[in-house]
């Protein structure tokens, strides 16, 4: 039993905070950072989203693996 509505906002999320770390890479801007401020409160929110939405899908290997093994 999945919940797709939770599914597709964390990764939503997830691909949010993998854009911001591509930026940061590449060119050194932090996105988050110049929209919200370095140590505001909502960066840290979006920070700590960013975080639960990356530990939630690492339930989805679970889910590949025996969507795979059912084949």
């Amino acid at each position: 039993m999945t919940n797709k509505a939770l599914d597709y906002c964390a990764l939503t999320i997830a691909i949010i905070g993998a854009v911001n770390w591509g930026l940061i890479g590449l060119f050194g801007f932090n996105l988050v950072s110049f929209l919200f401020g370095s140590v505001s409160w909502i960066s840290r929110i979006i920070y700590g989203l960013v975080g639960i939405s990356g530990l939630y899908l690492l339930s989805f290997y679970g889910h590949t693996s025996s969507a795979a093994n059912a084949e």
